[in-house]
């Protein structure tokens, strides 16, 4: 299995200051900073919100969810992820509902348990290496051919670097057993992560780019919908 990872020295992007809005500071009132829930359909996540960026993770899943947090009537908060998908409901009592694909109507989810950060811990030069080899070979099982990854980054931008190709090689597999967007990703042929340029997804001649910004964490690189989102175009729509 080919992958080329590259380590390229250059110029950083400087992210943006976040500063806490009003419904943040209120969804931290009435949940915990850290914790595991089960909704009623059963599916277990992870909801972290003890940092400047709610994040949470799906049980079953390793892509971790950078949410955006937007009042809602009867002081609700309403978390989207950067693809503008509603993910949770959370009431000012602190009652919590999960929105996946398969309940978009929402499911209650309750509280069963403290649980770690999702801070992503650093990998060595080596660790990376084979998880990008990783990632190739679960994104090549999928398609049942070569994806080949190319990370063009520079020092400091790994972990992000390494998140993003999880992402894109969930997004791989998600629409390659989905029947209205196998075709649409049967275009993919590579992946290019690089930090430099401006932030985005483009797939151009069946090289899928993606440009990200280290300097705001995670919170830098696309989620899984949102480079679904652009590979599926208008197949998502019919």
């Amino acid at each position: 299995m080919a992958v080329a990872a590259i380590a390229v020295i250059g110029v950083g992007v400087v992210a943006p200051v976040v500063v806490p809005t009003e419904s943040q500071a209120q969804s931290r009132r009435t949940v915990p900073p850290t914790a595991r829930y089960v909704s009623s359909s059963g599916q277990g996540f992870i909801l972290d919100t003890s940092g400047s960026r709610p994040l949470m993770r799906l049980e079953r899943s390793t892509e971790v969810w950078v949410l955006r947090p937007t009042p809602a009537p009867r002081g609700d908060i309403i978390y989207r992820n950067d693809n503008g998908d509603q993910v949770l409901r959370v009431t000012p009592d602190g009652a919590v509902t999960l929105y996946t694909t398969a309940t978009p109507q929402g499911s209650p989810a309750s509280r069963v348990g403290e649980a770690q950060g999702l801070a992503s811990a650093a990998m060595t030069g080596a660790q990376l290496v084979d998880y990008f080899m990783r990632q190739s070979y679960r994104a090549s099982q999928a398609m049942g051919r070569l994806i080949v990854i190319d990370v063009d980054i520079q020092p400091g931008s790994e972990q992000v670097a390494a998140d993003t190709v999880s992402a894109a090689s969930d997004a791989i597999v998600r629409m390659a057993r989905s029947s209205n967007l196998r075709a649409q990703v049967e275009r993919v042929r590579r992946v290019v992560v690089s930090d430099q340029g401006r932030p985005g997804v483009s797939l151009v001649q069946g090289t899928l780019r993606i440009v990200i910004d280290a300097d705001a964490g995670i919170a830098g690189r696309p989620s899984s919908a949102r480079i679904v989102r652009v590979v599926g175009g208008d197949a998502l729509n019919r």
